[in-house]
């Protein structure tokens, strides 16, 4: 990738400390070859990664790396400060490093780096780690997933399951201690979604030995672990789970009940805490990585809508309804359109990635090696879970990618929705972009696990137009569902910013909502609920969904003839997820090299 001219001026931007401080830069870097400074800043971008994963062992193991798998977070303040001043003193000892004279892609990855030091310093400051629990996945979800994330295939690593479910105890009473901060710093979520809380974690805290989500693994010991282990470790589980983890759970249940959610806001929107704007605006810097006010976005929004409801209109018409909404009802009082079973709608997401894999190679010149697997959702998410979500594999292709399908509420589950969920969460949405940003030679690990929320949910809803592309959506039905996924991420842009910047209240997001989705009630209450507990999470999608649009269509109104969708696709992915203005600045040096370059070449 080519990153020119402008991301030195960033760099410098960075670097400067007033004139004087970054000309004593430049004169001490003189003395300093390009090599050495290279290796400093190589071996400073591993020792903070290596830092990162000492001090997140959960999501070391996510990312494939087992060394800490024994050991859950620390989630204590004394902790979150001593990140913060780690944090500090990485960005010091960065940028104290002159790139002058770097390739391109080192420059980026002191740029990129300072970006991601700067809004973990932001989200400290901010105190947000003081609102650790939510009703969509927080910390109280965090750990009945573990065994859907470990590798449980050896004795060894059940022995570092095990030791971790003895820690629960200790993370669950260091929640509390948060939130007691958060109580003292008035840093509250609002009470009603505390009080779903306290229902998940006493259904949690009701499941005795065997049954426990924590047991699951019991239930399939693979043939390494002996029959001696396999007793030793399934009473070490069990007894875990009633004597130290479900009491665990139930104090942290009626600490919520009792003494946390009665003080809970009672406002809806972020507006309603300390900083309130202040939070809301950083909140939009880091998932939409653009300076975007507020208001900007809230009429985005509107024309989004008027665009798409237009499209929907179309397509209704032509089918024989009045509107969108007439063809909208139709579909939701077909029997044919419903799913009758669990097992019915995990089949219809894997017919659709299975017919799409053997088309990819039309759109992208590189695809991922790791596999896709479709699976459900655990049973003990599916209240709050979304339709489906995807999970990452590892890098080594050990644990391959899944995308979680929600087959709780499969009675009212629209068959038609599923194809652009499909090819959203799995090829060539998430799983393709992420597969390919872990497997890209050449860039450290912070950048192939980088999650810039507008790159890659932005990625994810621009994919799922590709499918059309490649021939699908043959039904009406299932492009009128597309079509409505687009309408249902614009639609967002107005409730989101609607609750936290323009105050509405809750039955305005839900009458919004109403009027401009094809989303069930059940669906709608959720999603309201979700925006409310995650400030601009969902504004992501469609601002990212529209850089990708108009960097495709710049690239083919610059190149003409030369334009090749395969290699723009690659052009997209080959760094990984980067924030939007930089991937618009790669975009632009990557048209002007071919612009310059001879035909045919």
């Amino acid at each position: 990738m080519r990153f020119g001219l402008y991301f030195a001026a960033v760099a410098a931007g960075i670097l400067a400390n007033g004139v004087g401080g970054h000309l004593h830069l430049q004169a001490a870097a003189t003395k300093v070859s390009v090599e050495e400074r290279g290796r400093a800043l190589n071996a400073l971008i591993s020792d903070e990664w290596e830092y990162e994963m000492r001090e997140s062992p959960q999501r070391a193991t996510v990312y494939g790396d087992y060394r800490y798998n024994d050991q859950l977070d620390d989630l204590s303040i004394a902790h979150q400060q001593q990140s913060r001043s780690a944090f500090m003193a990485y960005l010091v000892r960065l940028k104290a490093i002159d790139t002058d004279g770097f390739p391109e892609k080192e420059q980026l990855d002191k740029t990129l780096l300072i970006d991601r030091l700067t809004r973990r310093i932001e989200d400290i400051n901010l105190k947000n780690y003081e609102m650790p629990v939510d009703q969509i996945d927080g910390i109280q979800l965090s750990y009945p997933q573990l065994q859907t994330i470990v590798p449980l295939d050896s004795s060894q690593h059940y022995e570092d399951y095990v030791a971790r479910l003895h820690q629960i105890p200790r993370a669950l009473d260091q929640v509390i201690a948060l939130l007691r901060a958060g109580e003292r710093d008035r840093l509250l979520p609002p009470r009603y979604l505390l009080e779903k809380t306290v229902a998940q974690c006493q259904d949690i805290a009701a499941e005795p030995g065997e049954t426990s989500v924590f047991a699951l693994p019991l239930h399939s010991f693979p043939a390494t672990v002996s029959a001696t282990d396999r007793k030793r470790l399934h009473d070490e589980i069990v007894s875990a789970v009633d004597t130290e983890i479900r009491p665990a759970y139930g104090k942290l249940a009626v600490f919520i009940r009792d003494d946390y959610a009665p003080k809970g806001r009672k406002d809806p929107g972020v507006w309603a805490l300390p900083d309130g704007e202040v939070r809301y605006r950083a909140a939009i810097r880091t998932m939409t990585t653009t300076d975007m006010t507020p208001e900007e976005i809230h009429q985005l929004g509107l024309e989004q809508l008027k665009e798409i409801e237009a499209k929907m209109n179309a397509l209704a018409t032509q089918q024989g309804f009045a509107d969108w909404k007439a063809y909208d009802r139709a579909l939701k009082r077909d029997p044919r359109m419903l799913a009758t079973s669990r097992e019915q709608i995990l089949e219809v997401y894997r017919r659709y990635i299975v017919a799409v894999e053997p088309k990819l190679g039309e759109l992208f010149g590189v695809l991922p090696k790791a596999k896709l697997i479709i699976v459900p959702v655990e049973e003990f998410r599916e209240k709050s879970a979304a339709e489906a979500s995807y999970r990452t594999g590892t890098p080594d292709g050990s644990r391959p990618g899944r995308v979680m399908v929600n087959t709780g509420d499969f009675e009212h589950t629209l068959l038609p929705a599923s194809e652009a969920i499909a090819y959203h969460e799995g090829e060539p949405g998430h799983h393709l972009q992420l597969s390919i940003q872990q497997e890209t030679p050449g860039l450290p690990p912070f950048r192939q696990h980088a999650g810039y929320t507008a790159y890659t949910e932005g990625w994810a809803l621009y994919a799922e137009e590709l499918g059309k592309e490649m021939g699908f959506y043959q039904k009406p039905e299932n492009d009128f569902e597309r079509l409505a996924s687009e309408q249902f991420r614009a639609t967002r842009l107005v409730v989101d910013t609607g609750v936290h910047y323009k105050r509405w209240t809750r039955d305005q997001m839900v009458a919004f909502f109403r009027e401009h989705s094809t989303e069930t009630d059940y669906s709608i209450e959720a999603e309201t609920d979700r925006y409310i507990a995650r400030p601009a999470q969902a504004l992501a999608y469609k601002i990212g969904q529209l850089k990708f649009l108009e960097l495709r269509k710049r690239a083919q109104d610059q190149l003409g003839d030369r334009f090749d969708i395969r290699a723009f696709h690659d052009e997209m992915l080959s760094g990984g997820a980067l924030p939007l203005g930089v991937l618009d600045a790669q975009t632009k040096a990557w048209i002007a090299a071919l612009k310059t370059r001879p035909a045919g070449r």
